[in-house]
């Protein structure tokens, strides 16, 4: 029995890996490459410059490699460029990039649930958990395990730091660093110790991590100042270092913290 279903459209400059599975009225546009092991799932749609990596799931009504949402968008050539072991759940939309030579990424591991966007020129790390209705717009970047809850709006060009966890319904406009959680007025309510451990940060590290939270959010001093005072103190840790960074290339600049902060 094939593995592309008979109803499906696949255009003849696709290059599909034998082991790929088409469900019914897929349709593939243009020289879309799909690696090994990946299933594409009924009604889902994948066009353009598009290239997925192996043994990922495309639910239901998926799209990928549409056109960017952008007024003065003319057609350039760009693309969509995905790893492998990604879960896209029903009805995610994936745009390509706006600029020529130009691609959205999304890395390995992934799970974006259903109603997902993922505007163009946005760059996805791995291990990433998206859930239903979250929206990203074009240009945003998110670093590698990540958790973002329902229905959360990424304002475009906004970055999300590693192992940050995003509260439900919430509104992002700034960066928000690494580590962090981000409660329901949007704003940074506390460090991500679950997170933490879950990652596999020691103890000591965990501290230190907790030190840097402190200084930056809760010592009263400004950013810039904050920073430098983490710099100084803490320099010998690794992840700490990684969050200085962060901060020191936002040119957004950095979320607020909350009054109402949870431990």
């Amino acid at each position: 029995m094939s593995p592309i279903h008979p109803t499906a459209i696949v255009d003849p400059a696709a290059q599909i890996d034998p082991s790929v599975e088409i469900g019914p009225h897929v349709i593939i546009e243009g020289p879309v490459k799909i690696g090994p092991r990946t299933r594409v799932m009924a009604n889902s749609y994948l066009c353009g410059d598009t290239q997925i990596g192996a043994d990922n799931l495309l639910h239901i009504g998926v799209v990928i490699g549409a056109e960017p949402q952008h007024l003065s968008y003319k057609g350039e050539p760009s693309g969509v460029r995905i790893g492998d072991r990604n879960v896209f759940r029903e009805y995610v939309t994936i745009h390509r990039a706006y600029h020529a030579g130009h691609f959205t990424t999304v890395g390995d591991g992934n799970f974006i649930m259903a109603n997902c966007h993922i505007g163009h020129d946005c760059t996805l790390g791995n291990d990433n958990v998206m859930a239903n209705g979250s929206l990203l717009g074009g240009h945003v970047i998110i670093e590698n395990r990540v958790v973002m809850s329902g229905n959360v709006g990424v304002h475009q060009f906004a970055r999300i730091g590693q192992l940050s966890m995003i509260g439900g319904l919430a509104r992002i406009s700034k960066d928000i660093p690494p580590f962090m959680l981000v409660g329901d007025d949007s704003a940074i309510c506390g460090l991500n110790t679950i997170g933490l451990r879950r990652g596999g940060f020691d103890a000591e590290t965990r501290e230190k991590i907790k030190q840097a939270y402190k200084i930056l959010y809760r010592s009263n001093l400004n950013v810039p100042v904050a920073v430098a005072r983490i710099e100084e103190e803490l320099a010998d840790c690794k992840p700490v270092m990684e969050l200085v960074e962060f901060i020191r290339k936002s040119p957004r600049g950095i979320s607020r913290h909350t009054r109402h902060e949870q431990e």
